[in-house]
């Protein structure tokens, strides 16, 4: 079977990738390793740019998104229990950004790819790919015991940090970056209502606490950990009462405790390879970088490398025209780093790193002290936060 594009992971990079690609006429076939109800329940990110927001209003599956999504303009930081608000919508003429679950776009991306038609292959294991460098790639996968081939023209691994895609690369040819910070975020679903209006960012001496939301019912709060931390050092108890002692007294009494159905514990880190892009394979999302979420990048840093991807493919399939194909990793790359930047800087000023009494520390916090002083600080925050233009 010939397919013109391949698509190796069914997260909202690879949907929407695909169907970008299908209101241009262009075919693709999804491969995902696991199943559906696994990549539906994944947990992951909430809040989406306004470019990530415009890229499914693009192919039309934004009905939902538009009824349940909470429009923001603006976040709250807290620092030692005061708090300060960043009005980006002021500072950046009008731009918002909407709070929507990842978990959810992920399944309006997949009934939509679904209900047009879209070839979507759950449990696809062993994938393997062949000829990347050659104008005939091919890739190989087994379902239910049985190995399959699709012989195709272009490869996109949207198939996350661990995917076949990146380690398929030539390592010659592959430069990678990282830093790994040493701490992680504990977080929680939990069905209670929101602390404030708008998303808190809190520094404090005890380590950083975001407090987030997903819905008018349900939030999203994490707190600062050590690495070596595990989920059962972590009672529902201790960590809601560690929740308010990071907020402060005046903001301690807001919080909203309700079941938990959700507790995990992430590490921080941010990588980049580079280039995202040899032959007819190409990289995009987690596959190519991660960001620490402190920035809210992740997703819409996927979606920003779909766009120049899409419109690459189809300059490609629709005129011809191969320079956004040569030109694709540059772009991506640029913006990629630049959101690596804002979410390093991000981290950087509201956690603690234990050495406060150092010079480092002492630097990081006259830098948060700065933005939170000055309109053109905030203004920085402002612009990056809502999202650079693609």
């Amino acid at each position: 079977m010939h397919v013109p594009v391949v698509i190796i992971g069914s997260g909202p990079s690879g949907l929407l990738l695909s169907h970008l690609l299908h209101i241009r006429g262009i075919a693709s076939v999804i491969l995902e390793r696991k199943n559906r109800q696994h990549v539906e329940g994944r947990i992951r990110a909430g809040v989406l740019e306004m470019g990530t927001v415009g890229l499914m209003r693009k192919i039309g599956v934004d009905q939902r998104m538009n009824a349940e999504g909470i429009l923001h303009g603006g976040i709250y930081i807290s620092v030692d229990g005061k708090r300060h608000h960043i009005n980006m919508k002021a500072l950046t003429g009008g731009q918002t950004v909407m709070i929507y679950g990842q978990t959810e776009l992920t399944k309006d991306l997949i009934a939509a790819r679904l209900a047009h038609g879209g070839d979507i292959v759950f449990e696809a294991e062993d994938v393997s790919l062949q000829g990347i460098e050659s104008d005939k790639p091919s890739v190989r996968y087994v379902k239910d015991g049985a190995e399959h081939q699709l012989s195709c023209d272009y490869i996109a691994a949207c198939d996350g940090y661990h995917g076949v895609g990146r380690r398929t690369m030539p390592e010659n040819r592959l430069k990678t970056f990282e830093r790994v910070y040493p701490f992680g975020w504990l977080g929680v679903l939990a069905k209670a209502k929101p602390v404030a209006d708008e998303l808190i960012y809190a520094s404090h001496a005890r380590g950083f606490a975001l407090c987030s939301m997903r819905s008018e019912t349900v939030v999203r709060h994490y707190v600062q950990v050590p690495s070596e931390d595990k989920i059962e050092d972590w009672s529902d108890d201790r960590f809601w009462n560690e929740l308010r002692t990071r907020l402060g007294p005046d903001d301690a009494s807001l919080v909203n405790e309700g079941e938990v159905f959700e507790k995990s514990i992430a590490p921080l880190r941010s990588f980049v390879a580079e280039p995202m892009s040899h032959g007819r394979l190409f990289l995009a999302g987690d596959a190519a970088h991660i960001v620490p979420p402190t920035g809210a990048k992740g997703l819409n840093l996927a979606a920003s490398d779909v766009h120049y991807l899409s419109e690459a493919l189809i300059a490609k399939f629709c005129e011809n025209d191969e320079r956004g194909l040569a030109q694709y990793s540059q772009k991506a790359i640029a913006r990629v780093w630049k959101a690596e930047r804002f979410s390093w800087w991000m981290t950087s000023m509201l956690h603690r790193f234990g050495d406060e009494d150092s010079f480092d520390g002492r630097v990081r916090r006259a830098e948060l002290d700065y933005v939170l002083s000055s309109d053109a600080g905030k203004t920085t925050l402002a612009e990056n936060y809502v999202g650079l233009p693609f």
